[in-house]
């Protein structure tokens, strides 16, 4: 299998400035040929000094038509390539992008401009969406002003939330602790979370579960019975929009309750749980696992869709 790494986000944001970086580093660094498709040509270019160290070389790619399977063979069969570098086109919709088949994805990584991030998130979400689903890291340059890291972190997990996100300003990375601009006192052995408090904790504690363990929660959720759970377990939790209407995902959490076998699917209840870190076959290991004390039967609230935006 041939190895590739995927850089994308949109023009200017810094991909040809994070590439030029790793490939100067020396754990980045192999004996054979690297090829860069470089698929827009943005202010900054490859020194030459770099393509020559690095044993690299720049092959452009003009248009999302032809970006195809059979022009990428052609270039690796022109080359030689030991691994290939793609500088993606921001604009490209990244569900399209098609890769020869003894192509391998090594590691996806999306750039973003801190300072642009918002008018993005407004106007081309759904190009976002698609550049941080499937990545690995998501890099937020250029944060100097950016007075609310809080909530540019959030919209990231809500579509993918193994994505480790990264932060950075002038003077490097930006090690921010985000518990003081949480929507609740997490000093509180009870945390009553409305709807949007809800979708804020359960981000938070996939990252920071040592926050909430030996604390109770309380929140309005709909049953979820997944086939193969325990009888005494079920899912509460919120449909999240991450993106659009047509792309939203359901967030919770298992929870252990005596009378799990009584509940129906797709009812809404009022939970007070206690927060435990433990293993859970659900999960394929450790995660936060809720032991109800009190379900009680709910009525849906107004707005039944958690947003992001």
């Amino acid at each position: 299998m041939k190895p590739v790494y995927v850089i994308n986000g949109f023009l200017e944001s810094g991909k040809t400035e994070f590439i030029t970086f790793t490939l100067s580093q020396p754990y980045f660094r192999i004996s054979g040929r690297t090829l860069i498709l470089l698929c827009e040509e943005g202010e900054s270019e490859y020194g030459a000094n770099l393509l020559r160290e690095s044993r690299s070389l720049v092959e452009t790619i003009e248009s999302e038509e032809a970006f195809t399977p059979s022009r990428l063979q052609e270039l690796e069969r022109k080359h030689k390539p030991e691994r290939i570098v793609i500088e993606y086109n921001g604009m490209w919709n990244f569900r399209n992008m098609k890769l020869p088949k003894h192509w391998k994805i090594e590691q996806q990584i999306t750039i973003l401009d801190g300072s642009k991030f918002q008018p993005y998130y407004t106007n081309l979400r759904a190009l976002l969406s698609e550049m941080i689903r499937d990545s690995d890291m998501v890099v937020f340059n250029r944060c100097d002003e950016v007075k609310d890291l809080n909530t540019y972190k959030r919209n990231v997990k809500a579509v993918n939330p193994s994505a480790e996100v990264i932060f950075e300003d002038s003077n490097g990375e930006i090690n921010q602790i985000l518990e003081d601009d949480l929507p609740y006192d997490i000093n509180q052995e009870l945390l009553e979370l409305d709807s949007q408090a809800f979708g804020i904790w359960y981000l938070d504690s996939m990252e920071h579960i040592g926050r909430y363990e030996g604390k109770q929660i309380s929140f309005t959720g709909i049953v979820l019975k997944p086939d193969r759970f325990p009888k005494d377990y079920f899912v509460p939790g919120r449909m999240a929009m991450t993106c659009c209407a047509d792309d939203m995902v359901f967030f919770g959490y298992a929870c252990r309750y005596d009378g799990a076998y009584g509940l129906k699917e797709k009812d809404w209840v009022k939970v007070t749980a206690a927060v435990k870190k433990e293993y859970f076959a659900g999960y394929q290991g450790e995660g936060p696992v809720l032991y109800a004390v009190a379900v009680e039967k709910a009525k849906a609230p107004a707005e039944q869709v958690i947003r992001f935006a």
